[in-house]
């Protein structure tokens, strides 16, 4: 029985986390991309890439639409940086770990727009 409400309480705070997230805020679209995108980078299927999406806040639906997966932010979970990641979505895109993350793109307008 340990194991399910370890379950529940990762996912109580995935949710309480995305409400504090800043992925893809400000939005622009030269951010994104789509799920099938993401999924063909990583190598991985598009039910993953929203499923890393809603647990780890690497994307956002922008008007109840399709998820929009951020390329800085896939790249810093793909990369393992959670500091990096955790700077992101606290919205400090000015943080020496993170703006690199946005050049790596050619997006480097938006960390320091």
């Amino acid at each position: 029985m340990q194991p399910h409400t370890q379950n529940i309480d990762r996912r109580s705070a995935a949710v309480s986390r995305s409400s504090d997230s800043r992925c893809l805020i400000p939005f622009d679209r030269r951010e994104g991309m789509t799920t099938a995108e993401a999924a063909e980078q990583a190598n991985r299927t598009e039910r993953t890439i929203r499923m890393w999406c809603r647990d780890h806040d690497i994307g956002r639906r922008v008007a109840g639409g399709p998820w929009l997966v951020s390329r800085v932010a896939l790249a810093m979970y793909l990369n393992g940086d959670a500091a990096a990641l955790s700077a992101y979505l606290a919205g400090d895109r000015r943080r020496s770990r993170v703006w690199p993350y946005f050049a790596a793109e050619g997006l480097e307008e938006l960390a320091f727009g």
